[in-house]
């Protein structure tokens, strides 16, 4: 995992592979207050951008992920949001396997979780090692807009 603010990619986007490079830049270049929610290409279906209005909702009720074919840039826009994080061990129990027709996968649960606090301009890059648990919220429920941007992962090989 990769995590940072938008506003401090000079010193990260030198040392991730290109296709992450695009990503970062594309988030930091792009208005996405101006945008509405939905599904832009960036780079076809290897990179592509996902703009969501959603709630946070209490941490126990959001559920822990992952995909393979992959990676997710998560950047907050507006609101807080919490994600959990923990390492992908391969020994937790499957909630939902749905690899084959949405490249995701619901754990039941996790273990060793920490918490990753977003604010607005925060990112954070997970692979498919990376166990993600979004849209946790921090005080309580709130609305916000956060971008995914799905980077396959064929291309960081």
């Amino acid at each position: 995992m990769i995590s940072g603010h938008i506003g401090q990619l000079q010193d990260l986007l030198p040392m991730v592979p290109a296709p992450l490079r695009l990503a970062l830049q594309h988030l930091r270049d792009t208005d996405f207050t101006a945008l509405p929610a939905g599904n832009y290409d960036v780079q076809g279906k290897d990179i592509y951008v996902q703009v969501i209005d959603m709630n946070t909702k209490p941490v126990a009720d959001c559920r822990p992920e992952v995909h393979r074919q992959y990676a997710d840039v998560q950047f907050l826009v507006t609101g807080r949001e919490q994600i959990g994080v923990a390492v992908d061990t391969g020994r937790h129990k499957v909630g939902e396997d749905m690899l084959a027709t949405r490249d995701l996968l619901f754990y039941a649960d996790v273990q060793d979780e920490a918490t990753l606090t977003m604010r607005p301009g925060s990112f954070a890059v997970f692979m498919p090692s990376d166990v993600h648990r979004p849209g946790g919220a921090i005080d309580g429920p709130e609305p916000i807009r956060k971008v995914v941007l799905k980077v396959r992962v064929a291309l960081l090989q």
